[in-house]
């Protein structure tokens, strides 16, 4: 059986007087890589595009996402601290003082002992308020044992004492630490309202 032969209608004469087809192979098969690589091209450039397009849109989110947690997070630290801020302004004004008033002799003693070192028997002499001097007398006899002189003086706070000891002097002042305190945890509450987020 004979090979099938199909007639080519698209020839042109050529100088012999044959025919030759007026697209050549070589051209096809160029015309076909060409085509092919343009479209690998622009599948490639659609798919890139594309993933931009999703890693902005995944950016976006989670920005979005971020911003509303840290949202969250500030509504929630704003509430907490509106909460406590009565209780621990309460304590800072109730139990800070009866802290301090109690812990007057041991204070007044941790200042006087580095001196006593130093200056060995001079005499000690404690200017303090008529109310704190028989906590802080008979702790600073106690553990001195120093010769002492105790000068009252109404004007001072009971939160104050001035210890002297031979040519130098120190001053105690818890009513100065004591409201130190406060006026930093009342700053710590009035910045905090100033910082919560408003909206």
């Amino acid at each position: 059986m004979a090979a099938l032969r199909l007639e080519i209608f698209d020839t042109a004469p050529t100088a012999d007087g044959g025919t030759q087809p007026l697209v050549e192979v070589s051209a096809v098969e160029e015309a076909k890589i060409a085509s092919y690589e343009q479209g690998y091209s622009a599948g490639w450039e659609d798919a890139s595009a594309a993933q931009q397009g999703d890693q902005s849109r995944i950016r976006a989110d989670l920005a979005r996402s971020l911003q509303s947690l840290s949202f969250t997070f500030q509504d929630a630290r704003s509430h907490v601290l509106q909460a406590i801020r009565p209780l621990i302004l309460e304590m800072t004004n109730r139990l800070l003082p009866e802290v301090a008033r109690q812990s007057l002799g041991p204070t007044v003693l941790d200042a006087l002992m580095p001196l006593a070192e130093t200056l060995g028997d001079a005499p000690l002499t404690l200017v303090l308020n008529p109310a704190v001097r028989d906590r802080v007398e008979g702790l600073v006899a106690q553990a001195t044992g120093l010769p002492m002189v105790i000068e009252e003086e109404p004007s001072l706070s009971e939160g104050q004492v001035y210890i002297r000891l031979g040519g130098s002097e120190q001053k105690v002042d818890l009513d100065r630490v004591t409201a130190d305190i406060t006026a930093a945890v009342r700053g710590f509450f009035n910045l905090s309202e100033k910082d919560a987020p408003h909206g």
